[in-house]
């Protein structure tokens, strides 16, 4: 089983990193292998709207996100990681998926999806609205825990003393783990329909 996990921040040793880490040391001793992604830092511009990955099968900018794109591929679940900047994730990160979930063509259907979002005090919520819509538009079952998925502190560090936080993150890598262990079981008992096939229109015509 594979885990992938992006870290949408680009502050070196900060709290989404702290959790990043957390998430590949808890999935590991569940013995998955877990591939860390740190977008925040990379150079990424937004999409070009080009269609040349319609034609390649890639993106057209040869950068992170053709490099990570195999690893989405193999993965059974992606965990989606950023600190909050005016309500909204890392600018950074939301190029970045926009470009990996347009330009990969893959099927995502049931590949588990989770995000965390982090913030010294509002928009948590919000952020983790935006990333969710990814997870929804291709498939993806989207991972819960016993409250929303997020941590809060500002300095470096600060989340390890988010008692509440905390227990959420590791409610929420159980779930993950059980959604995905219950996918797999599942495609080996029960199959999958085939895709509906639908006509995708601009609601005039």
């Amino acid at each position: 089983m594979n885990i992938l996990i992006l870290n949408g921040s680009a502050r070196k040793n900060g709290n989404s990193e702290h959790i990043t880490n957390l998430l590949k040391s808890e999935f590991e001793k569940k013995d998955y292998h877990v591939d860390t992604i740190e977008v925040g830092r990379a150079n990424i511009r937004g999409c070009l709207d080009c269609a040349y990955c319609y034609q390649h099968a890639k993106c057209a900018i040869d950068d992170l996100v053709n490099q990570t794109a195999p690893l989405f591929d193999n993965a059974d679940a992606l965990i989606v990681v950023t600190p909050v900047y005016y309500a909204m994730p890392n600018g950074n990160l939301i190029s970045f998926m926009q470009r990996l979930f347009y330009s990969t063509h893959f099927d995502k259907r049931m590949k588990v999806g989770a995000s965390i979002a982090i913030a010294r005090r509002a928009g948590t919520t919000f952020a983790l609205d935006c990333l969710n819509k990814f997870f929804t538009i291709t498939e993806m079952p989207v991972a819960s825990s016993f409250y929303w998925n997020n941590v809060f502190g500002r300095d470096k560090g600060e989340v390890k003393y988010d008692k509440e936080g905390l227990s959420n993150i590791y409610e929420l890598i159980n779930n993950v783990d059980f959604l995905v262990k219950s996918i797999a079981k599942g495609k080996e008992e029960i199959l999958l329909d085939e895709k509906v096939s639908h006509q995708v229109t601009n609601f005039i015509r």
